[in-house]
């Protein structure tokens, strides 16, 4: 008895119902053989069903000849799956039409492959895009926020210092927006720590508190001693955050926000969801809000993809989260429906051994200043002319050139330099990695401190201990200060050897 679903229907009846249906028709749809006799097909058709398709097997029908297709369909239960379809008539001796022939083959697993894979190439290609631009933008912003810096040190009307107050708030807005980018787009220079999950949602739970408002409460389920896991706590931060926002956002009215924490463990399911077999640990956001439906869903980590009220979101919150999980070697998973609420669910790969320590609170930021030379490498004018300024400022001599070959030529001539500033996208053969390798072998003792504001050559598979020292920009003059004197009170830093990836 074969296992292939079959129905036949008589066209010959009105309506041409279903006259027979083997065992596993009725096993594939959930409908009993008295539930399907006498019936048009029509009663599996749903909400989602393509009314195209309907329309090309209507058709078909009508002229009596065979189709293939594929349709999505319903079961008994409301549940929906592709159905592979092939329609047939079946004749007499005397050419009259006696049947219709239909077999039928569940092929959701395939169109949901396809599908994932789809929407995984048009996501690798949003996030090219978007790193490109962040990149070209976190230039731009440098120029802008460095510039009025200075200028706020040299003007002192007081209305000026608010004017210049004012753009600069604005710049870091925009540096905050393309950091997103840049996490969207899993080029973010992650910084990862051993972190105690529960530890960082309780310290954060007062954030939440102030960010959700007073309609909003939080509710807080932790698993108690889960394993540590390996992230970036800034970074988690912001995509919790950004969560949190969307979830207050769901509830106009107010209502019950929960923060959980799961020890979860993978086996022979997680190939299904992207994930190696191992423990993780699972990072919980439930709301009670309205919900999504399924094609929304669907593109909710779509950058400037928003359901919200012009100006009300940049559409980059979930965005952004997504891209963190992942480059976190994670998963963010979505589950809502319409009136039902939604849950966002964060899982990270469970590390070895205790969760550090919390650190302390980071001191003021010191300008700190030297005498040494510093040769500054960078393809942008106006950011190159920037950074002299800047250290100029600080009291270090500056040699400058615009690209890598200028500077190997300069390292070859001036024997007095002390540290290398090179940002590392830049045009030509040699880019700031390849130079500062050069430059390595040229002088074993030179220390290196790198800047980009699109760091792909340094984004490993996941997280690692970082091995370069690298600023990303925009930078304030403070954080230059601090982190060049670092550089040359520390000295020349290992490089990877050949071949080895640069983490960061």
């Amino acid at each position: 008895m074969t296992r292939m679903p079959m129905i036949l229907t008589d066209p010959r009846q009105p309506d041409n119902p279903i006259v027979f249906a083997n065992r596993a028709f009725q096993d594939l749809t959930g409908y009993t053989q008295g539930e399907l006799i006498g019936r048009n097909c029509r009663f599996l058709q749903g909400p989602e069903t393509s009314r195209e398709t309907v329309a090309e097997l209507r058709q078909a029908v009508e002229e009596r000849r065979a189709i293939a297709t594929e349709i999505l369909n319903y079961k008994r239960d409301g549940s929906a799956f592709w159905n592979g379809i092939f329609i047939g008539p079946v004749f007499d001796e005397a050419g009259e039409i006696v049947y219709f022939f239909a077999s039928q083959l569940d092929v959701t697993r395939r169109r949901v492959s396809e599908q994932a894979f789809r929407q995984a190439q048009k996501m690798e290609a949003i996030g090219q895009l978007t790193a490109g631009l962040a990149h070209d933008f976190n230039n731009l912003l440098q120029v802008v926020s460095g510039n009025l810096e200075l200028a706020r040190n040299a003007v002192t009307s007081e209305r000026a210092q608010r004017q210049l107050a004012n753009a600069a708030g604005a710049a870091e807005r925009g540096a905050k927006l393309t950091k997103q980018l840049l996490s969207f787009a899993r080029k973010a220079r992650l910084e990862p720590r051993s972190l105690n999950l529960n530890a960082l949602v309780l310290a954060f739970a007062e954030v939440a508190e102030s960010t959700l408002g007073s309609t909003v409460s939080v509710r807080l389920d932790l698993t108690p001693r889960l394993p540590a896991v390996t992230i970036d706590r800034t970074n988690l931060e912001m995509a919790l955050l950004n969560v949190l926002i969307n979830a207050r956002d769901a509830m106009p009215a107010g209502g019950t926000v929960t923060l959980s924490t799961a020890s979860v463990h993978l086996n022979g399911n997680g190939k299904s969801r992207g994930l190696p077999p191992g423990d993780y640990v699972a990072l919980r956001v439930r709301d009670e809000g309205e919900g999504m439906p399924p094609h929304v869903a669907e593109r909710a980590t779509e950058p400037f993809f928003s359901t919200k009220a012009p100006g009300k979101g940049t559409g980059l919150g979930l965005a952004m989260a997504h891209g963190f999980v992942q480059q976190s070697r994670g998963r963010l998973e979505i589950d809502s429906r319409p009136s039902g609420g939604t849950t966002i669910t964060m899982l990270f790969p469970a590390g070895p051994g205790a969760a550090a320590a919390e650190e302390p609170a980071e001191r003021k930021a010191v300008l700190r200043r030297g005498d040494e030379t510093v040769l500054v490498v960078e393809d942008s004018d106006d950011v190159r002319a920037l950074a002299r300024e800047y250290l100029e400022s600080l009291g270090y001599q500056v040699l400058a050139a615009r690209d890598g070959e200028e500077a190997l030529d300069i390292l070859e001539r001036e024997t007095g330099i002390d540290l290398l500033f090179s940002d590392i996208v830049m045009p030509g053969g040699v880019n700031g990695l390849i130079l500062a390798d050069r430059a390595k072998t040229m002088r074993p003792d030179l220390p290196v401190l790198l800047t980009t504001g699109y760091n792909e050559d340094l984004v490993a598979d996941g997280p690692a201990t970082p091995t370069m020292d690298v600023l990303g920009k925009p930078y304030r003059k403070a954080e230059l200060a601090d982190r060049i004197r670092a550089a040359l009170d520390r000295g020349a830093r290992p490089m990877p050897a050949p071949g080895e990836p640069h983490h960061g």
